[in-house]
């Protein structure tokens, strides 16, 4: 096994590392390193200029219009642009619906949307929870019943990211009630603007919508957009989860946030503090084993074998670890990262607070927004019986 980066790997590390600085538009780079509100014109520009280049799709295959990346150049890829404070790529259309296209879909189907994903100018919601399935995804109730040569879907999704945006969802819906529950389940494509799609936004602890409902009320959708085969839906989930819980631990961006945690230390005075400084050594601990148990994987791939498969591992270790971080943060600051004023996050700036500086203002909507971690994605606790079953045995 070997964890160490080639020549050649570190040219193109330095290669990207040019383009994604000449290229990232500043504002969006200073609202990400200091956690600002990102609009959603800011997620999308940057996606748009990902999509000119051809790299929106940065981990799909040449035939389908990517790079055709290793392993490790999607790595660092992601680590460049993560250091240099790039926007995390919204994951639901390039890295999860793509790839069950790329592998599920009909030659018709991957023409009409891979397109639209590889240059960023759709935008894709996932509808796979529901109220009573949530790690338990296979109790999925939103029906679709085929009715000639549609299917008619009514039902409800919830904690749906970014919805209000969303111009297509990818869908879990129960086509049949026979058999195992996860037997019943299909995997459908539907335009969010169709008549009878509702979306509701949800207000989190930290004042956002970033997680919404939709409804669907007699939606009609063309069978068409059905990926696949009716009722074999689990199995095309279960592909694109492999890739969202291995998205979930973004150790790139563990590692961007460990150093923003050093500068609040440090501009709060709490830097030279030896047990504040353990704990930070602890973090940055385990940001690198983290960051080496990715690495392991990818070497696996790059010699030929057979990657461990412990993308939820992965998803458990990383979304702790934004945990952390927060929280840490919080402590930096004390007092000053108590107040939540929207207007203030938005403007970098903490008010009528004397004593706080403008890092501090983002710094309690962050930590609860991160409470989710080891909740979406499939909870930390049903991932460590993942793991103990096909992991440990």
């Amino acid at each position: 096994m070997d964890l160490a980066f080639t020549p050649e790997e570190q040219t193109f590390r330095e290669d990207i590392r040019a383009w994604v600085h000449a290229n990232l538009p500043a504002d969006i780079s200073h609202k990400v390193h200091n956690a600002l509100r990102l609009s959603r014109d800011d997620m999308q520009r940057w996606a748009k200029i990902l999509g000119k280049k051809g790299w929106l799709g940065h981990g799909w295959p040449k035939e389908f219009g990517g790079p055709g990346w290793n392993a490790v150049q999607k790595h660092l890829f992601e680590e460049e642009c993560a250091l240099a404070g790039a926007p995390r790529v919204v994951p639901f259309g390039p890295v999860m619906v793509a790839p069950v296209i790329m592998a599920f879909g009909s030659p018709e189907q991957q023409q009409r949307f891979l397109p639209g994903i590889a240059s960023g100018e759709v935008w894709w919601s996932q509808g796979y929870s529901e109220p009573g399935s949530g790690s338990d995804l296979a109790s999925v109730k939103c029906r679709a019943e085929r009715v000639g040569d549609k299917y008619i879907v009514n039902g409800q999704k919830t904690w749906t990211t970014l919805g209000q945006y969303g111009e297509w969802i990818f869908c879990l819906v129960r086509t049949s009630t026979e058999g195992k529950p996860q037997t019943g389940i299909s995997f459908l494509l539907i335009d969010m603007k169709s008549p009878g799609v509702t979306v509701r936004p949800i207000v989190l602890l930290d004042g956002e919508a970033e997680v919404n409902e939709v409804w669907f009320d007699n939606v009609e959708v063309p069978a068409e957009n059905l990926i696949g085969e009716e009722n074999k839906g689990w199995t095309y989930a279960k592909h694109l989860l492999s890739h969202e819980r291995t998205n979930i631990a973004d150790v790139n961006r563990a590692k961007r946030e460990l150093e923003r945690l050093k500068r609040i230390a440090k501009a709060e005075g709490v830097y030279d503090d030896l047990r504040f400084r353990d704990e930070i050594a602890k973090m940055e601990v385990d940001v690198v084993a983290l960051e080496m148990l990715v690495l392991r994987v990818l070497s696996a791939e790059k010699s030929g074998k057979n990657s461990l498969d412990i993308a939820g591992l992965l998803k458990i270790r990383g979304s702790e670890i934004q945990q952390r971080y927060t929280e840490l943060m919080m402590l930096a600051a004390g007092p000053f990262s108590l107040p939540f004023i929207e207007e203030a996050m938005e403007a970098g700036w903490q008010g009528d607070f004397p004593g706080g500086i403008p890092a501090d203002a983002p710094l309690a909507s962050t930590y609860f927004n991160m409470r989710k971690t080891t909740i979406y994605g499939g909870s930390n606790e049903v991932q460590r019986n993942i793991v103990s079953q096909f992991v440990l045995g």
